[in-house]
């Protein structure tokens, strides 16, 4: 597996770069495993989010809060500083598992719990694809899968700014069972650690030893131009 530690200047073109990434390793390129970290407020829907039912608009077009739209599931989320993201694009003959939803989650979140557990040792898999502290989520996730690979990227909360949430994200029409009706505040938390060290915690947990230097950037940049940086696409429901 490739390791790679690289945040694009735009939203757009990180969101594109995952699915770039996930595109190169079903044509022969490498797994990967990646972080990254978006420093200024944005909020992310997935791909069948609605800006209606997930977004406080107004708000965000009031305090200049940019709207993207990934490719993969999952819910609408907040990003900014203290919110470390990572990203692993897997081959399904790694392991049967990978080859069915749920049990892709499970293998992914489970390596992703061992590598933080040393500074939160209440971790667990809640929801379809949560990690949560004592019942209080700390990581989102969601999946774009291929023929032969599947992309999987989430969100490792640290230091972030957990009131901010209600600003500019509405409570979710669906919730996990495990929510039990708690806003945002109530919800989520962070993680005892920073960023660094769980950059260090996950490359070792994914035996990401070697960096990544061949970048799939025309195929990002064509992905950018056809969809993540489209109005269209941002806006579609």
């Amino acid at each position: 597996m490739r390791y790679l530690d690289w945040t694009l200047p735009t939203l757009a073109e990180n969101l594109a770069l995952d699915e770039a990434l996930l595109l190169d390793a079903g044509h022969g390129g490498p797994e990967v495993l990646r972080v990254w970290q978006w420093p200024r407020w944005a909020v992310v829907l997935g791909a069948g989010g609605r800006i209606a039912d997930d977004v406080h608009a107004e708000r965000c077009r009031a305090d200049g809060i940019p709207l993207a739209r990934r490719a993969s599931g999952g819910g609408t989320v907040l990003l900014g500083p203290g919110c470390l993201l990572y990203s692993v694009i897997l081959a399904y003959a790694r392991d049967p598992a990978l080859t069915q939803i749920v049990p892709s989650y499970r293998y992914v979140l489970t390596r992703i719990i061992a590598a933080v557990r040393g500074v939160a040792p209440d971790l667990d898999l809640r929801g379809s694809s949560d990690i949560a502290e004592a019942e209080r989520k700390v990581s989102g996730n969601a999946q774009q899968r291929k023929r032969s690979h599947l992309l999987q990227h989430g969100t490792l909360l640290y230091d972030f700014d957990i009131a901010r949430v209600a600003d500019y994200l509405k409570t979710p029409p669906r919730q996990p069972e495990y929510r039990g009706g708690r806003d945002h505040r109530e919800f989520l938390t962070n993680l005892p650690t920073d960023a660094e060290t769980m950059k260090h915690s996950l490359r070792a947990a994914w035996s990401a030893n070697a960096e990544l230097t061949r970048l799939p950037l025309d195929m990002m940049r064509e992905l950018v131009a056809q969809k993540y940086g489209r109005e269209e696409w941002v806006r579609r429901r």
